[in-house]
């Protein structure tokens, strides 16, 4: 498995910390409204990784936390907490907010066949857990107290931009330009490690602590969450590219300040999901929701595909132009796979291999999910049974999770369906066979004969694809 690890910018082979183990985090959603499919498409393409890993053979432990306090509207520390503006917004209170949001969420990555990942942990579950890295952080001189609220010193540390995606001078100037309104940080890229009431007298939820009342910094939250279920050694960090500054360098500082050694071998950053007017957003209001596609007749599982036809890192153009052509090649991709005749006997042991062998090396390239379902359409044309295409495409969707073989549940199959399925099926096959031998009369034949019983095929890249006229 070759992975491109954002920390030193270029393809690595992965090697866990345990053989045959690995630790596994991601950054879970700030749940004060839906998520929009720009953020699904992270947690999707997340999702592959975790199970390339597990279909490769690995034992993963996989944990994601739930971001239900701490999440300012800046990610500079200024604004409001983005739990409160959403529990104003709708007339509850945070933890209703919370809790109703994080529900929608999990039911969106359900319709999306995203696998709930095995430890889900809300923020507000492990209070005792931050104020003791602060403890830590202070007693190492890393962190300080200034205004009574905690920060993270980062001229203790040799390196603060450990990503390099910017130089500093570019940090300081882009998205980090607001912190100098806080007139307690000793340096401009000082973060929050606590808030005390003194500068939120509003805020909801707020918890004792050694330097008063109040509630924990959001980049906190993921190093505690993290080593809670993980330990100290974790093998691959995931998230939005997005979350690489401040989010993740914060994460880094804080982390290895409290521990003392390296924290995190390999980061995992997915790229952006852009409509023509730039990044999806909710703070831009340019959001769709998985509801909303499937208002509009998309099943979820086209949006998905959509997104496995796209390299994660790069950034990927959202437009319901393109998602029509991603829905009618799933759509086509779906009834090829459905009309493979019932297994009879065993797939062939050779073949299987071979295209396993194939699928594995497309996702060991870097999760290279278009390449991956490119080695499905190979399989569904190869010259081979039925019981061994089927057996692979079964094989294959334990990552991708298209349901390729499931049907539809408002499309019963008739007994008549079932035989018109296995003789067009059938004659395809002898039609095959004889454009080999070059017998193109009798190919014609065939042809002509499925037309006459209103039956159309066509002959795609992706093989002969048919359909009643």
């Amino acid at each position: 498995m070759k992975l491109y690890n954002t920390l030193t910018r270029r393809v690595e082979e992965f090697v866990p910390n345990v053989e045959g183990k690995v630790n596994m985090y991601t950054c879970g959603p700030t749940v004060y409204h839906f998520a929009h499919i720009g953020n699904l498409r992270s947690y999707i393409c997340e999702d592959v990784l975790e199970k390339s890993l597990r279909y490769a053979g690995y034992d993963v432990k996989r944990v994601m936390n739930i971001t239900d306090v701490g999440h300012l509207s800046s990610d500079a520390d200024t604004g409001e907490d983005k739990m409160v503006a959403g529990a104003k917004r709708e007339h509850k209170t945070v933890m209703e907010i919370a809790a109703f949001y994080t529900k929608c969420f999990f039911e969106d990555c359900e319709k999306l066949n995203i696998k709930r990942p095995d430890v889900v942990e809300p923020a507000t579950n492990c209070i005792p857990q931050f104020i003791h890295m602060i403890e830590v952080l202070l007693e190492k001189g890393y962190a300080y107290q200034a205004g009574e609220n905690v920060y993270f010193d980062t001229s203790k540390l040799d390196e603060y931009f450990v990503f390099g995606n910017q130089n500093e001078e570019e940090q300081l100037l882009g998205a980090r330009e607001d912190v100098t309104e806080d007139p307690n940080k000793r340096n401009r890229n000082d973060f929050v490690l606590w808030f005390t009431k003194s500068k939120f007298e509003d805020q909801a939820l707020k918890w004792d602590s050694p330097w008063g009342v109040g509630y924990p910094g959001w980049h906190i939250e993921c190093s505690c969450i993290s080593m809670k279920h993980l330990g100290e050694y974790m093998d691959i960090h995931c998230g939005g590219v997005d979350n690489m500054f401040p989010h993740h360098t914060n994460e880094i500082a804080q982390s290895e300040a409290y521990l003392g050694h390296k924290w995190c071998n390999y980061w995992f950053h997915v790229h952006h999901l852009n409509d023509r007017n730039g990044k999806m957003s909710k703070s831009k209001g340019n959001i769709l929701t998985v509801s909303v596609l499937e208002e509009q007749g998309y099943d979820p599982l086209v949006y998905r595909f959509f997104c496995l036809q796209s390299h994660y890192r790069k950034p990927l153009e959202f437009t319901f132009e393109l998602l029509d052509n991603a829905k009618s090649a799933y759509e086509k991709l779906k009834k090829r796979t459905l009309a493979l005749l019932p297994a009879e006997g065993n797939a062939d042991p050779a073949v299987f291999e071979e295209y396993r062998a194939r699928f594995l090396e497309a996702l060991g390239n870097d999760i290279n999910t278009s390449m991956a379902i490119t080695v499905l359409y190979d399989v569904l044309k190869a010259d081979t049974d039925d019981a061994t295409k089927k057996a692979l495409v079964e094989s294959f969707d334990q990552v991708l999770s298209l349901d390729l073989l499931k049907a539809p549940e408002n499309a019963e199959e008739t007994p008549e369906d079932a035989e018109l399925a296995a003789y067009v099926e059938e004659q395809i096959a002898l039609r095959k066979a004889a454009k080999k031998e070059k017998n193109f009369a009798e190919a014609d034949r065939i042809r002509e004969e499925l037309l006459s019983r209103g039956i159309q095929i066509r002959d795609t890249r992706e093989g002969t694809l048919w359909e009643k006229i």
